[in-house]
């Protein structure tokens, strides 16, 4: 690969400090060989120059929640599309996300090890992948596809090769589940901790698990592989038990409480709030055929969601971006940084939880999440300032360069 040389663009490297104007970022092979001024870069003439017309130059955006592989459709049609299809359709899906400036993201159930080797291969073009295979979920809880017709149907089909099913009760059952899930490439394990908004035959405070079965979940993790827990945790006592249990980061935190927030930071967990799952339930709910369940319980929670991540982000606890992407649509990641400005967090602070602290999560801030010398050349070139406009990063076409392990996957700069 030929050097590149990104100019005339204000950095926003990622690490939170004072943007710098008219600055640089050199690209060698892919790696990042130079952040800075301009003036005191010294150039061999071999580079070729991506002019970023005065925009900003920023890390990739990393989502630590999405799951690649669908798109929630009305039961019907997932009864009609033949099995194979759905890879198909997560290609296009993978597409959208990288070219909305997420070069990174963590697949919160759903894609298997395939998926992964297809992008690293360079079959398909999509972001860097962190696998958690499927979600470990208890009979009649979040993720059972139990519906109350008495009849199952799963989001996507599970337990075919490479998918082990999730579902498992008691501490021997969950023992064996967690290392099926590592046998079949989980690089993180999610787990159920709560019942959820888009289950029909429970609720997002409903606990699952018990505290020993979710020590357990962490222990065979921690201890066989070094890999880290993720967990579904939406109720103030799943919440709990979730980090007393020792898992590394909560999706969602709806219904969090003074107490969650304090055993959080004691405990240094993550949090990753997908605000925008609620939010995209009530408006889609008529064209992708949600259930009424879904739509009741989404309005039920979604001021009491706001109030929660708010409330943690002022504590100070650790906040990753992430969106529940699936559940909308793929490609629609970056409005999630609106709703976290909106909850308080200042623009700066949406953008570093999308970049480092989101790198931080994925235990992988050595790699990307900062614009930094050394670092794998992971780098989009946006239209205007963000720190002056976040809500223009919902818009794909702000998104105009976007630049992959050194790759260049999208350039729209004319």
């Amino acid at each position: 690969m030929a050097k590149k040389l990104i100019k005339n663009g204000i950095i926003v490297d990622g690490n939170g400090g004072e943007p710098i104007n008219d600055g640089i970022v050199v690209i060698e092979n892919e790696k990042i060989t130079y952040v800075g001024n301009e003036r005191e870069y010294q150039s061999d003439g071999a580079e070729t120059v991506i002019d970023a017309q005065g925009g900003t130059i920023l890390p990739g955006f990393i989502d630590t929640h999405v799951h690649m592989m669908f798109e929630y459709s009305p039961i019907a049609k997932r009864l009609e599309t033949p099995f194979s299809f759905m890879y198909y359709q997560a290609a296009n899906y993978l597409k959208a996300t990288l070219h909305a400036g997420i070069t990174s993201v963590r697949d919160a159930l759903g894609a298997d090890l395939g998926v992964k080797k297809a992008i690293e291969v360079g079959l398909i073009s999509g972001p860097r992948m962190q696998l958690s295979i499927n979600a470990l979920t208890i009979t009649g809880g979040h993720g059972d596809g139990y519906t109350v017709s008495g009849n199952t149907v799963d989001l996507l089909a599970s337990d075919y090769p490479g998918m082990p099913n999730g579902k498992c009760d008691g501490v021997e059952e969950v023992r064996k589940k967690t290392r099926e899930m590592l046998r079949a490439g989980a690089e993180v394990i999610k787990v159920h901790a709560t019942g959820g908004v888009l289950s029909a035959t429970d609720h997002p405070e409903f606990t699952q698990f018990s505290l020993e079965e979710l020590k357990v979940i962490v222990e065979e993790a921690r201890f066989r592989k070094g890999v880290k827990v993720m967990a579904h945790a939406q109720g103030a006592e799943g919440i709990k038990n979730a980090v007393r249990a020792g898992v590394h980061s909560i999706e969602h935190g709806i219904f969090i409480d003074d107490e969650a927030i304090e055993l959080m930071l004691e405990n240094g967990t993550y949090l990753v709030p997908t605000l925008l799952a609620p939010v995209a339930v009530l408006e889609t709910a008529k064209e992708v055929g949600m259930p009424d369940s879904a739509v009741a319980k989404s309005k039920e929670v979604i001021e009491q969601h706001h109030a929660s991540i708010a409330k943690a982000h002022q504590a100070g606890v650790k906040i990753a971006m992430g969106t529940d992407a699936g559940v909308m649509k793929h490609g629609t990641n970056l409005r999630e940084l609106g709703l976290m400005r909106n909850a308080g967090m200042s623009t700066m602070e949406t953008i570093v939880a999308s970049t480092k602290t989101a790198a931080e999560c994925l235990g992988w801030n050595e790699q990307v999440g900062t614009l930094e010398t050394g670092k794998l050349a992971d780098i989009i070139v946006v239209n205007g300032n963000p720190l002056d406009e976040i809500d223009a990063l919902a818009n794909n076409d702000t998104i105009q360069v976007v630049i992959k392990h050194g790759q260049i996957e999208k350039n729209i700069l004319s």
